[in-house]
């Protein structure tokens, strides 16, 4: 293999779909699907065959208060058999609500709390290798507490939840130390503490350009 120096301008993922010559839904979840494709690489003949969870996509909320402290929720996920420190998300299942708009009902629905004011802090793909899952983080500023009347009853495993603030600075030790493992946590509070250095001039607008949901970045 040959190695070259990559430029700043060719740092970004771009799309570049291969032929399906065959799909199938060989699982029908209760929440997601599994979908078994045959494709083709360029210039090999032999197919591939690869399965992998369809996902409607997902957003996440770095919510800091008027310290820049981070927001955690705990609750228990039964594939790991853990109770885990996470921020919250939830999935993109509402027929044509923009991101920031799910982002908002979950940031009320997971805490209590509204925010006045929304960026787009990072995008990642959950595990792009078996999951279709494509999720925006946001920051979420400028917080107050949704009144008890109206607050949302949750349910299942959100009925567990305990939410809390941390210093920022401790929650980047944690994610470092290995105590917490929640992807859409990790990366969060990772890009929010880059994010803080710098200024927040790397914030872009809640509405920017999503490659992976283009018709939901509005």
């Amino acid at each position: 293999m040959e190695f070259t120096s990559i430029t700043a301008d060719q740092l970004r993922d771009r799309p570049d779909p291969r032929p399906v010559d065959a799909s199938e839904t060989v699982l029908d979840g209760a929440i997601w699907n599994v979908r078994r494709e045959t494709f083709r690489m360029a210039g090999q003949e032999k197919p591939l065959v690869r399965e992998f969870i369809t996902h409607p996509g997902a957003v996440s909320i770095v919510a800091l208060d008027e310290q820049d402290r981070i927001l955690l929720i705990n609750q228990y996920r039964h594939p790991v058999g853990m109770r885990m420190w996470e921020i919250p998300a939830g999935l993109l299942d509402v027929d044509g609500e923009p991101a920031v708009e799910a982002a908002r009902r979950e940031l009320g629905e997971e805490a209590d709390l509204v925010a006045e004011q929304w960026d787009a802090l990072v995008d990642f793909d959950n595990s792009p290798g078996s999951s279709a899952e494509a999720n925006r983080i946001f920051l979420a500023r400028g917080l107050s507490e949704v009144p008890a009347a109206e607050r949302f009853a949750r349910e299942g495993e959100e009925a567990e939840i305990v939410a809390g603030f941390a210093d920022l600075d401790d929650a980047v030790d944690a994610v470092l130390a290995g105590r917490l493992a929640s992807p859409a946590a990790a990366l969060g509070i990772m890009a929010a503490h880059a994010a803080k250095a710098r200024g927040w001039r790397t914030l872009r607008p809640a509405d920017a350009a999503w490659p992976a949901h283009p018709e939901l970045a509005v």
